[in-house]
């Protein structure tokens, strides 16, 4: 059976290698990410880690930060007014698309694996669909998130289940835990596609939810 293009789409993020990859991938991506890939493929992710943010949130953990926010899909979900959430990503072409959407305070192009400081740490919480996964973030920008974030932020971080694996994430939360940056992390199983019928239809992640300490 052949390949539906949601399915190429991602197939072809996860040989990703480099920043300037990412970049450049994104820039012919991005005009048919929403439809091509969201819809034909039932992207369920950003809706699973918007219903998790909503159920644990409190007053306190607002402004969001939505991280490798893409075009917008978590903060369409989460259905908040747009002066509680800033989107950060690293394609231009896919900020272009967000800012269209009216969904965002503010808008940061940013490299999540360089230097943030250039970002306020005024946010009450942070959260990520997509974006820990393969070809793209392994686990050392955890701790570069902590500095955006005040004492006792929220964090909501999907990561791709296999991708957790491979990248040995667990062990630097422990080690994040270990040194009294974060509390307890907790664990939850979901999927990240909601139809059936394409070749990762059954595909897994872990959403992590911990707050900073």
């Amino acid at each position: 059976m052949s390949k539906i293009s949601g399915e190429q789409d991602l197939e072809n993020t996860y040989e990703l290698a480099s920043t300037a990859d990412i970049v450049d991938y994104y820039r012919g991506f991005a005009p048919s990410y929403d439809a091509g890939f969201v819809q034909e493929m039932g992207y369920h992710y950003p809706k699973a880690i918007a219903d998790a943010y909503l159920r644990q949130a409190t007053a306190d953990d607002a402004p969001i930060a939505d991280i490798g926010c893409g075009t917008g899909i978590v903060a369409a979900e989460l259905k908040l007014a747009p002066d509680q959430i800033d989107g950060m990503d690293i394609s231009p072409e896919m900020l272009v698309l967000a800012q269209e959407k009216r969904l965002y305070r503010r808008l940061y192009e940013v490299d999540l694996t360089g230097d943030l400081s250039a970002i306020d740490n005024a946010y009450g919480a942070v959260v990520s669909a997509g974006t820990f996964t393969f070809g793209h973030l392994g686990p050392a920008p955890l701790r570069g998130l902590l500095r955006i974030a005040r004492p006792g932020a929220l964090f909501i971080i999907g990561v791709n289940r296999a991708h957790f694996e491979n990248e040995h994430f667990a062990e630097i939360l422990e080690d994040m835990t270990r040194q009294r940056e974060i509390g307890p992390v907790a664990l939850e199983e979901i999927a990240i596609y909601a139809k059936p019928g394409h070749a990762h239809s059954d595909d897994r992640a872990l959403m992590l939810q911990f707050r900073k300490l």
